[in-house]
């Protein structure tokens, strides 16, 4: 997963509604979103090392994990960071202990952001410099950097998102198909970020510019798949929209109710 934009309890009614893009090398093999056999996670499936990118539960459980980029570091690393969703979305822990508790062994882990949540706190960390912390209600924005660090990229989407898509939700009289022509226009951006404003995160320039839209598209690697989420006090409404191969433009949509 390489960005993501979120509201955190800013809408009526909408504790938590989440847009992003998950950036990935096409030939690795995945899943697309559904309910995992023998357990409470919902999400699509990192086929190659068992992970997910974001996932959801029916006990309102949430969580979303980035890549921190740093091509400097050539480090290999045993465990998959797609795990740290799984681990959350499995255990009972408050979001803000789980992430305290994975700081002890966050140095077995590549670069990521990480996002958990549940239905009353979201907590942020990432092992490249941002210990745990609770979130205050707001908007949020990060792809492969620190959230603090507010690249051009996030800069660009958190504009679209606060001031095209939020407005949009609080229209009495919008529709449906409305908001989903929206989400996929702002996720499907593919405008590049000039280079003197590009970030230097230990690749090629070249790279940095390939890398700096929200849509991203090369011959091996790219998004894979978009994603509008949204929580209700009753339900998740989750949208997946697939953006490679065969199946691009295929939308899953998945309504869980929420448990009571």
């Amino acid at each position: 997963m390489c960005i993501v934009a979120f509201a955190w309890h800013v809408l009526d009614d909408m504790p938590l509604c989440l847009i992003s893009n998950r950036d990935e090398f096409y030939h690795r093999p995945s899943a697309v979103l559904h309910r995992w056999d023998n357990s409470s996670i919902i999400a699509g499936q990192d086929l190659q090392s068992g992970g997910a990118w974001m996932g959801v539960t029916e006990s309102g459980r949430w969580a979303i994990v980035t890549n921190f980029r740093n091509g400097r570091d050539k480090n290999q690393y045993s465990t998959s960071r797609g795990h740290l969703i799984q681990s959350f979305l499995e255990s009972d822990l408050a979001p803000i202990r789980f992430a305290q508790q994975l700081e002890q062994q966050q140095q077995d882990y590549a670069g990521f952001n990480l996002f958990v949540g549940d239905r009353e706190q979201a907590v942020y960390m990432s092992n490249r410099g941002e210990a745990p912390q609770v979130l205050a209600n707001g908007v949020y924005v990060v792809s492969n950097g620190l959230m603090s660090e507010d690249w051009e990229k996030t800069k660009h989407l958190r504009k679209r998102f606060t001031q095209e898509f939020l407005p949009m939700l609080q229209q009495l009289k919008i529709t449906e198909s409305d908001l989903q022509y929206s989400v996929w226009d702002i996720l499907e951006d593919e405008r590049k970020i000039i280079p003197d404003l590009l970030p230097d995160t230990g690749i090629s320039v070249e790279m940095e510019e390939l890398l700096s839209s929200t849509f991203i598209q090369s011959p091996i690697y790219g998004t894979r798949c978009s994603n509008f989420l949204r929580m209700t006090s009753e339900h998740w409404q989750w949208l997946e929209k697939s953006q490679q191969g065969e199946q691009q433009g295929r939308i899953i949509e998945m309504q869980v109710d929420l448990l009571k």
